[in-house]
């Protein structure tokens, strides 16, 4: 490489021009004496692939990072910068929607730490009661193994050597995708400080007397066999039948008709109910009617919560299988039959139909019906059926004993946060739903009939009665306070202390969000050690990024958990993201194929091509239309700057170049350019408009950076470039990276670590963005208007097709400042330019604002062609003028317009008139008169 003497470089001499060209080049400041530098890092410039290959890029990149230990965070002196994921189930892989939710969060974090915060990004998992169990039940079942045959200890043991091999899968996709979480915070929902966490709240809030126990009218999952909270239920429009049965009148010859979209509830009903201001059905007052194809009898009471209007007016009520009729039956004491098993086959209620699939049964008991005289027709009904929103099975209102959370009092200080902006949604227009929930919030079914997920801590006396505790230990203490208490000291009641085998826990688990509703305190350990160093610190968090769907179930019961056990919210701002979809609307599904696989994408893309795909298509709250095609665009801007960093290492340096006044120009504009564009950055991430942020920074590459000013100062075709340009620019391109690497981190570190020789654990993710400065707007301005002029030349050339490599004369008719001439003289290949007071005779031309510039064209052209061209616009631009005179000769148009439309319709006018007379001067000049 280079001689002992340091003379001579890949054998060319010190003396040779382009033995500094090199040392500029490769040695990016060094101070040896020949350009000495590193063998190692000359290789690494020198072996930069034609073609970008993401795929050896981003595994070494993201290994590089975990080797240094760069995603973790421990309290210091910083400002701390907080997010906790959305923890993702066990039973979870990489969909769509997680490539939108933890691109979004990894931007931010990657942002926060380039702007000096101390960012911390917890990962973790949830538990998943219900979709776990389902899939150990599944594996099972395929080993020929019922649940019930291995009891609960067993299944466990099988639930958490399937979550050991299974749980950890999605998580290591995520960092695929770039994700920069702090691996070592890594938590599970049911690990041990979190599971501590989870008794030790439900104790405090059953201490309080906010929980309770009780039998109320709750939402059953027949397939999960499981209770649900409202949340969980999902209401859709389905196509059902109304039904209209008739009920004979006990002791006479006369029918009342009842209509239901469930008759085989009837084998539950109860009663009948009417309205009291119903005339048309005073003749039931103080009757009974038998219960169809049961002839058992049942009371008619009176409420006007029967609608008149609706039905047939009378209303059958099934307390223990409608909500609803649950309320009736409370208000008249009415018996509660309930007809179901929990799998949703009806039980010895049922009568024939016992042992049969309730769905089964109502087409059975529809032509019982009909044989027996009972159907007196049957119409078709759309109405809206609640489904469980894990297992998408219809759910049953069902009479069931649970355990309950009181909410209302909770939720106050929750609604009050949002309401006064202590914590922004974002987008805003989610206050009106938050609102209405809150304000409208029910007790919390907590209880789940479940085995995997933490156990109620409940111990039930062998006499009746229950204890909450802990522990097993605690509990038999507990337990025996209670029995003994009243106990004679002298044995004389027979009452012995309790044994452990004694007690019995609670069959029950917790609901999975009543863990996750922790997530923002537990991760830091913030129950079991409420002044710890590290809640102190990270708490409350910054930003959450969530999706809408689950603003009750999880985001506005860890608003409510922050208030109850941290005195202040869990966060700052929740940022909601829409739903993926796919280019024509619909959700992403199996069923439809239509959901592709993020890990395939990120194979074909490249993880930054994906992740500037989603991007692309993301504004907060709105739904995403993803088409795969975005992602070709993120991979096409992979390219892009790829091959513009080979095209500025290709240069090579002349240090004694005068810099040309159209680079220090270019220098100058694009210093301003990139100032502005941190600033609207700086301020679309104050709003979270990250999508348009990130096509600011785009913009500003592709089209700022590429198009305009590595052309305004690129050499001449194996010539060299000042080293003042070359300095700026490789500046600027590291601006650039800077500004990148929150979208697509993997290219930006693989230029970045190759912009300079860099030392072992220096990364450009720990790098300080710049802070916006001020930058001169008039700058800007002659720069636009510079450009306007050389796309103008461009055209010309273009429509009469004459080479790039011709160079013209340009001659300007009006008012233009000659500081940006060299500008147009380098873009635009023009011979001269200069200022003249009448248009000659040869010249084509164009219009910006007021001021017309000409080429001069001479023998360039076909005359007769360009009079045909010519022509035609004229026509064009003649009708356009008659439009917008038709419509300012309106004087409804010119009465009602605002004044800022009118004013835009005459400037309109003025452009298509110039446009006219410019267009009517070539004609002339070319001698033919426009026709008008």
């Amino acid at each position: 490489m280079l001689n002992k003497r340091n003379t001579k470089c890949f054998g060319i001499e010190k003396n040779n021009p382009t033995f500094a060209a090199l040392k500029s080049v490769l040695c990016l400041g060094s101070t040896c004496e020949a350009g000495a530098y590193n063998q190692t890092r000359f290789l690494t410039i020198m072996e930069l692939p034609s073609k970008y290959n993401p795929a050896e890029v981003e595994s070494k990149w993201y290994q590089y990072w975990l080797q240094h230990n760069m995603f973790h965070s421990d309290p210091d002196k910083r400002e701390p910068y907080t997010i906790v994921i959305p923890p993702p189930n066990v039973t979870g892989v990489l969909h769509m929607g997680h490539i939108l939710n933890n691109t979004i969060q990894d931007i931010l974090v990657r942002r926060a730490r380039m702007l000096g915060k101390n960012a911390c990004w917890v990962p973790g998992t949830d538990h998943a009661s219900i979709a776990t169990e389902a899939k150990i039940v599944e594996k099972l079942r395929n080993e020929g193994i019922k649940k019930t045959d291995i009891g609960r200890e067993a299944f466990i043991g099988h639930a958490w050597e399937w979550t050991h091999k299974h749980g950890g899968i999605i998580l290591e996709q995520l960092k695929k995708l770039g994700a920069s979480c702090d691996w070592e915070r890594t938590c599970f929902t049911m690990d041990e400080a979190r599971s501590e966490s989870v008794i030790k709240v439900f104790l405090d809030l059953y201490e309080k007397g906010l929980i309770y126990r009780g039998v109320r009218m709750i939402n059953w999952d027949p397939k999960a066999q499981t209770a649900l909270s409202d949340e969980e239920v999902i209401y859709k429009e389905v196509q059902s039948k109304l039904y209209y049965l008739r009920y004979k009148v006990e002791d006479e010859d006369r029918y009342a008709t009842i209509a239901t979209t469930r008759p085989e509830t009837i084998l539950g009903d109860t009663a009948v109910c009417i309205n009291p201001n119903d005339e048309s059905k005073a003749w039931l007052r103080g009757k009974k009617l038998l219960v169809p194809i049961i002839d058992r009898p049942v009371p008619i009471i009176e409420d006007e919560y029967v609608d008149i209007e609706f039905g047939t007016g009378c209303l059958k009520v099934t307390p223990a299988h409608d909500v609803n009729d649950y309320m009736l039956g409370e208000k008249y004491r009415l018996d509660s039959i309930n007809i179901f098993n929990n799998d949703g086959t009806l039980n010895e209620h049922g009568a024939m139909y016992a042992g049969m699939d309730r769905f089964e049964v109502r087409s059975r008991i529809e032509k019982d019906l009909k044989a027996a005289g009972l159907l007196e027709k049957v119409e078709d009904y759309t109405n809206k059926v609640g489904f469980s929103e894990r297992t998408n099975e219809a759910i049953e209102p069902k009479l069931s004993m649970q355990w309950f959370l009181k909410m209302s009092d909770l939720a106050k200080p929750a609604l009050e946060a949002v309401e006064n902006d202590e914590i922004k949604l974002i987008p805003p227009k989610y206050k009106n739903t938050y609102r209405y929930w809150m304000e409208n919030v029910k007790d919390w079914c907590i209880s789940r009939q479940l085995w995997w997920g933490h156990r109620i801590p409940a111990y039930y006396l062998p006499e009746g009665g229950f204890v909450v505790a802990a522990s097993p230990e605690e509990a038999l203490k507990k337990a025996n306070a209670v029995r003994m208490k009243d106990a004679c000291p002298c044995g004389c009641s027979g009452l012995r202390p309790l044994r452990p085998e004694d007690l019995r826990q609670d069959e029950d688990v917790l609901d999975t969000w009543f863990s996750s509703w922790l997530w923002p305190i537990s991760v830091f350990d913030g129950i079991n050690q409420p002044d710890n160093k590290e809640i102190n610190y990270y708490y409350p968090t910054n930003d959450l990024v969530t999706a809408p769907d689950i603003l009750f179930f999880w985001v506005a019961r860890m608003i409510i958990s922050g208030f109850e056990y941290r005195q202040e919210s869990c966060f700052k701002n929740v940022y909601l993201t829409g739903i993926v979809r796919d280019k024509q609307g619909r959700k992403m599904s199996k069923s439809l194929g239509n959901s592709p696989d993020p890990i395939e994408l990120m194979d074909k893309y490249g993880a930054d091509g994906v992740r500037m795909g989603m991007m692309l298509a993301a504004p907060a709250g709105n739904d995403v239309l993803f088409d795969e095609a975005l992602c070709e665009q993120g991979r096409n801007f992979n390219n892009k700057i790829w091959n513009a960093y080979r095209l500025i290492r290709s240069w090579q340096v002349d240090p004694e170049l005068a810099q040309p006044q159209a680079s220090a120009l270019a220098v100058e504009w694009f210093e301003a350019q990139l100032q502005k564009t941190m600033s609207e950055m700086d301020d679309l991430f104050s709003k979270y408009r990250l999508s348009e942020a990130m096509m600011c920074v785009y913009k500003l590459f592709w089209d700022e950076f590429s198009s305009w000013f590595l052309e305004i100062i690129k050499p001449a075709y194996q010539q060299p470039i000042d080293s003042t340009t070359h300095k700026a620019v490789f500046g600027f391109f590291e601006q650039l990276c800077l500004l990148l690497h929150p979208f697509m981190p993997f290219i930006t570190e693989e230029l970045w670590q190759n912009l300079d020789q860099r030392k072992s654990g220096e990364s450009l993710m720990l790098q300080q963005q710049r802070l916006p400065g001020s930058y001169n707007q008039t700058i800007l301005d002659k720069f636009d208007l510079t450009k306007v002029v050389v796309s103008g030349i461009r055209t010309i050339r273009l429509e009469k097709n004459i080479p790039e490599k011709t160079a013209l004369a340009l001659e300007i008719l009006g008012e233009h400042e000659s500081d940006y001439y060299s500008l147009m003289v380098k873009m635009g290949n023009l011979s001269s330019i200069t200022k003249v007071s009448e248009k000659a005779a040869d010249a084509a031309s164009f219009m910006v604002n007021t001021t017309e510039y000409c080429l001069r064209l001479g023998n360039l052209v076909d005359t007769g062609e360009e009079r045909i061209k010519l022509q035609s616009e004229l026509d064009y631009q003649e009708g356009f003028l008659k439009s917008i005179l038709k419509k300012l000769d309106n004087p409804n148009f010119v009465n009602r317009a605002p004044e800022v439309v009118i004013e835009a319709e005459r400037k309109k006018l003025t452009d298509a008139q110039n446009k006219i007379q410019a267009i009517k001067d070539s004609l002339d000049s070319l001698g033919i008169k426009g026709i008008s």
